[in-house]
């Protein structure tokens, strides 16, 4: 009943309205119309703890990144050391990237297509800000414990830790907090027109909607932004640690082929900055925590903690299927892993199907990244057909949807005659959307459909496996 485009979060609000009262009804309880807020964890302070009982940021056992002992998964990410950190693009506003990280001896195998999953930490400027806002010592060493002994969840975050290790490894700071957040942290605001807000934002009512919508998700206001804007607002640390998110790993799609390169992964990803309505920078923490690890840093070798997420994104059991690529951006992250795969493929004698690749980028001479690569697969043979996209080196827009419907005869007789598999990489919000679109254009042209007929073929391709999507808003 949650809509992510949306906004979950209200969705959930307006259901719970009409959650308890139904509850009430049917065991025929009362409400006594008290809204009490109850802390889930209780603090405890450390003054005297021996320094190897502390979490400095390891995410299950403690030490586990002093000694690293396989299998490596969420809980026990491997420290993958940066070989390669370079920037893509030979110009323009944005910075996008190509990193490799070394899993040598880690056991660790991926297939072209997995994703890699990172575990990003915050920036100490924020953490140390925040400390500043609530005047607090951020190396205090502390546990939260459940106050429900019954629970299986200790702790809301590995503990005994400190402050700032909570809100540097452990704690999401820099999302739009949610309502909850909001609504548990009023009590704490001195001017009670804060507080009548804060509640308000938390309610179901219209105004209160459209308040959190404009002052929190528009205006982009994480929690540093919040305290900074509402100077009487300066609740106890250990309660607003209690109630933020954690902070989770970031996915990318891995740029190689294990084929090609068994002991190194490769990520392709774009740096994100923007300024909010409120003239307050935003950086996006994964990127620019990558874009800042450079294989050397002062004689030390950079890690980045990691584990393998398996997909279904997969190239087709038989080599001599056709495949077709659409990756414009960073979408072209898992091609060039399939590109290298095909080309290893041909080396070992295997005979391979088409490999035809769509990719979209601003300008030909800015952002075509992995060009001279791609160029290479292309004189080679590897890639059958090299369609690139430059949207604003003309006039009008031009997009990877418009190459494919330039290019429809041959795709049909690719889709429909020769069981070619179909691959799309990137923006979910509108470039997906619109090459399916394309699709069922195609469809309706060269195969005779009505619109339903062509939408249904696609469906049926997506059953098949022979229609995947790799993607993300």
């Amino acid at each position: 009943m949650g809509d992510d485009d949306g906004n979950l979060e209200e969705d959930f609000v307006s259901w719970r309205e009409q959650f308890w009262p139904a509850v009430c009804e049917h065991f025929g309880v009362e409400a006594t119309g008290e809204e009490s807020s109850i802390r889930q964890y209780e603090l405890k302070v450390h003054s005297d703890l021996n320094m190897n009982k502390i979490y400095t940021g390891e995410l299950g056992r403690l030490k586990s990144f002093e000694n690293q002992k396989p299998p490596f998964d969420s809980k026990n990410p491997f420290l993958a050391p940066v070989t390669v950190n370079r920037k893509l693009n030979k110009g323009g506003e944005r910075h996008l990237m190509h990193l490799e990280l070394d899993i040598t001896g880690s056991k660790i195998r991926y297939e072209s297509g997995d994703h890699v999953a990172v575990y990003p930490i915050n920036d100490t400027a924020i953490v140390n800000r925040i400390g500043d806002i609530l005047g607090v010592d951020l190396d205090t060493v502390i546990s939260l414990n459940n106050l429900d002994e019954e629970s299986n969840k200790k702790h809301p975050f590995p503990c005994p830790t400190t402050y700032r290790t909570a809100l540097t490894h452990y704690l999401d700071i820099t999302n739009t907090p949610r309502t909850n957040v909001l609504y548990e942290l009023a009590q704490y605001a001195t001017d009670p027109k804060d507080q009548e807000n804060m509640r308000k934002m938390a309610s179901s009512s219209p105004e209160g909607k459209a308040l959190y919508q404009s002052w929190v998700l528009d205006s982009s206001r994480n929690i540093l932004a919040i305290l900074e804007d509402l100077p009487s607002l300066r609740p106890p640390i250990d309660h607003l640690c209690e109630l933020l998110p954690r902070l989770q790993a970031r996915y990318y799609s891995i740029s190689s082929s294990s084929k090609v390169h068994p002991n190194s992964i490769h990520i392709c990803a774009v740096v994100v900055e923007y300024e909010t309505k409120t003239g307050r920078v935003i950086k996006g923490v994964a990127t620019n925590w990558l874009k800042n690890k450079m294989p050397t840093d002062n004689g030390h070798k950079a890690t980045v903690p990691m584990y393998i997420r398996k997909s279904q994104f997969r190239l087709p059991f038989k080599a001599t299927n056709p495949v077709i690529m659409i990756g414009p951006g960073t979408g072209i992250a898992p091609f060039i892993g399939f590109i290298q795969e095909r080309g290893w493929l041909k080396e070992q004698g295997k005979e391979v199907g088409e490999t035809e690749l769509y990719f979209g980028c601003r300008h030909k001479n800015e952002d075509f990244l992995y060009q001279e690569e791609l160029e290479e697969f292309e004189k080679t043979g590897v890639l059958t057909a090299l369609n690139v996209a430059f949207s604003r080196d003309q006039a009008q827009k031009v997009y990877v949807q418009h190459l494919l419907k330039n290019n429809k005869e041959t795709l049909w007789k690719l889709i429909h005659t020769e069981n070619a598999h179909i691959y799309i990489c990137g923006d979910a919000r509108n470039m997906a959307r619109d090459v399916q679109n394309a699709f069922y254009e195609i469809a309706e042209e060269l195969g005779g459909m009505s619109r339903a007929q062509a939408v249904d073929y696609v469906k049926k391709l997506m059953t098949k496996g022979r229609y995947s999507q790799d993607v993300w808003s």
